[in-house]
């Protein structure tokens, strides 16, 4: 496979369906979202030295690669049947998983900033990165047929990703920072 193409030298880029659209169309800009919040779980998965969060880490990496493939491929695309669709089982899956790790943790009664151990720092810029991509999806159901369950899963993951910064925070033995509301 060769790494360049020439293909979007003028601006503009295939779609797994091979419908030609320019660089700046909203489904590029929110499946690129998603393919740079893969890159800083990557950074995440560097910086890890717990095996369990590295693993949940790289699963969603996973996830994220299936979620990049959905959203570049139109619904009603001939290559459809191709591509792995997220479903709503995926968010539940999250759930399950934002359960188990918050009853870990001690409960939440002010606001964190985000921030601590580096993995942890790293995870919150990652959780802010997922709330983009759920922004641009959002427009871009306005304007094209995605299915609901991509939203579904980011604004799911973007939970999962807070409660994976406090638990990395907690592992690391690094506490956390409360915010403090200025008089």
């Amino acid at each position: 496979m060769r790494i360049y193409t020439r293909q979007g030298d003028h601006g503009q880029t295939t779609l797994f369906d091979g419908k030609r659209v320019s660089k700046d169309h909203l489904r590029l800009a929110t499946y690129g979202t998603v393919d740079e919040l893969n890159s800083w779980l990557g950074m995440a998965v560097s910086l890890c030295r717990h095996e369990q969060l590295r693993q949940i880490l790289n699963q969603l990496q996973h996830g994220l690669f299936d979620l990049g493939a959905d959203l570049a491929t139109p619904l009603d695309s001939p290559n459809s049947a191709l591509v792995n669709r997220i479903q709503v089982r995926h968010a539940a899956e999250m759930e399950k998983q934002i359960d188990t790790f918050t009853a870990e943790l001690l409960p939440l009664k002010q606001f964190i900033l985000p921030g601590g151990s580096p993995l942890a720092a790293h995870l919150h810029i990652a959780r802010t990165v997922c709330r983009r991509a759920e922004r641009h999806l959002v427009e871009l159901m306005r304007e094209e047929q995605t299915g609901e369950a991509p939203l579904i899963y980011l604004n799911r993951l973007s939970d999962l990703l807070f409660v994976l910064a406090r638990l990395a925070n907690k592992l690391d033995g690094h506490p956390e920072t409360h915010w403090h509301k200025e008089a």
